[in-house]
């Protein structure tokens, strides 16, 4: 039984024993409120408390757990009923069951396609990460794409604009934020147009992220027009304590005619029109244009997440290469798919193959660093080896507790000699690391826990030179935007500075 089904159990026998109770001895209220509060509240902080013990998790989220609980028991114990657990809800959960051996099936199927397969004879630097994501979502490593990464807003919109006009027959996204505004108003009317030329267009957006758009006039005139829009993850607060509100939709993927795509990090928003008041700066950005078969790949995913909302999937062929293997577009791409439902761990996984393969750099962007204490570990392993370890983090956040838990890292890091950068030109939103300037992870993966374990995540792997050597211009222009954290004077920070860090550090399993 989960244990928020178990908690509330015991209130609720809790309250009809002791009412009864009350009854028959002609209590008054004040004294079974004074003696039912104590009763229950110790016995849910023991029934949680044995469930962190049994519960698989690193031993840094069972104590922060544990310390919530007791040194605010109410906040703490609420904070778990609601957050605590991995939970669908059961109607998800049961479409999870279902479509994960048909999706890995549909997968496993690309590997007859050996046209488009790389030769893994020769070992590489990515060939672990390879075998790792294959072994366990039996999605293969597809060859013959032609990649461009895009870092402007204006780039990416107005060629995904380019784009939706050549689709001839279907265009399918998904986006955690889809904010009106801006660049993003030519984006719909370019959407409205395909649909009217006959194409079929299915939007799969975010309940929370994109809860505005949901509320618009823009969102009622898409569907009237036959645009089909789907709300991924409804949030009902009425059954909070029954599933889990906080575990998003956080892809971003746009495929057309399965064969052009898009993924990285940039929301379906407008930067010069998002968020103003946050007082961050304009969000920095990156988003891959892809042409070829891998394509095929980030539709099945779409389709895979489509079905568990709607109940019905969306028909994928198989991907073929439309263009010859030529200097140019021989690029190989391996898709990794995170979220619930899906094997677990397998980003934190990920990215600790990826850091233990590193021999000379590793370079990370990330706009939330709030990792796991493997990752954290395996940073300053390689440092310690000789490794030349960077950090490129936004100085401002849009997320407070953030922000300062975040810092609690900063020592062991810099001890370990790993470089952290504070990038000073707005809030850098890109999800990127670059290894030994050959092997590139884009995508939508943050570095914290709730990008390894909760959201829905998609993540691509590169290792090619000529992708490699355009991430790091991109990082070296990042660089050039940053200041280097002082390691003396970070080091010789006020005491309460400290204490405030390790006080947000304890709610690191929420952030």
């Amino acid at each position: 039984m989960m244990i928020k089904s178990l908690c509330l159990c015991i209130i609720l026998n809790s309250c009809i024993k002791f009412s009864k109770s009350a009854v028959r001895m002609n209590i008054n209220l004040d004294s079974i409120i004074a003696y039912i509060v104590p009763v229950i509240m110790w016995t849910l902080i023991v029934t949680i408390t044995l469930r962190q013990i049994i519960k698989r998790q690193s031993s840094s989220a069972m104590l922060s757990w544990l310390m919530i609980i007791y040194i605010v028991p109410v906040v703490g114990i609420l904070a778990y009923l609601v957050l605590g657990e991995i939970n669908l809800g059961k109607r998800r959960a049961n479409a999870s069951k279902q479509l994960l051996p048909k999706y890995m099936k549909w997968f496993a199927g690309l590997k007859n396609q050996q046209h488009l397969l790389i030769n893994d004879q020769q070992p590489s630097l990515a060939s672990p990460l390879f075998a790792l994501a294959q072994r366990r979502l039996s999605i293969p490593c597809i060859n013959g794409n032609e990649l461009h990464i895009l870092d402007t807003p204006e780039s990416i919109i107005q060629n995904i604009i380019d784009d939706i006009h050549q689709a001839q027959y279907s265009i399918n996204m998904v986006f955690y934020i889809w904010s009106n505004g801006g660049l993003v108003e030519q984006v719909q009317q370019a959407l409205i147009q395909a649909k009217q030329r006959g194409v079929k267009i299915h939007i799969l957006l975010d309940s929370v992220g994109s809860r505005a758009f949901f509320k618009s006039e823009n969102y009622q005139k898409m569907t009237a027009l036959g645009i089909e829009i789907e709300e991924a993850l409804h949030v009902n607060l009425l059954r909070v304590f029954l599933r889990r509100i906080d575990l998003r939709q956080h892809r971003k993927i746009i495929v057309i005619d399965n064969q052009i795509s898009y993924t990285g990090s940039m929301n379906m928003v407008d930067p010069n029109f998002f968020k103003q008041d946050s007082h961050v700066g304009k969000w920095i950005d990156i988003m891959v244009r892809i042409d070829g078969p891998v394509s095929a790949v980030l539709n099945g995913l779409h389709s895979w997440d489509w079905e568990m909302e709607r109940g019905q999937g969306l028909y994928v062929p198989l991907p073929s290469p439309q263009h010859p293997m030529d200097n140019y577009n021989i690029h190989a791409v391996q898709i990794l798919a995170t979220g619930p439902g899906l094997p677990a761990d397998l980003m934190e996984q990920s990215l600790a193959t990826a850091i233990f393969a590193a021999k000379e750099s590793i370079t990370i962007t990330t706009p939330y660093f709030v990792p796991s204490q493997n990752i954290v570990d395996a940073l300053q392993i390689a440092a310690l080896r000789g490794v030349n370890v960077s950090l490129i983090l936004p100085v401002h956040n849009d997320s407070l507790m953030v922000r300062w838990a975040s810092r609690t890292y900063f020592d062991d890091l810099l001890t370990a000699g790993v470089k952290i950068y504070n990038f000073t030109e707005g809030l850098l939103h890109t999800k990127s690391i670059l290894v030994d300037n050959k092997m590139a992870l884009v995508g939508t993966v943050n570095m914290d826990i709730r990008s390894f374990s909760l959201n829905f995540e998609v993540t691509m792997v590169v290792e090619d030179q000529t992708f490699a050597n355009e991430i790091s211009l991109l990082h070296e222009n990042y660089m050039n935007g940053a200041t280097l954290l002082d390691e003396q004077r970070w080091l010789n920070r006020p005491v309460f500075t400290r204490i405030i860090e390790k006080l947000f550090f304890l709610f690191s399993p929420l952030l």
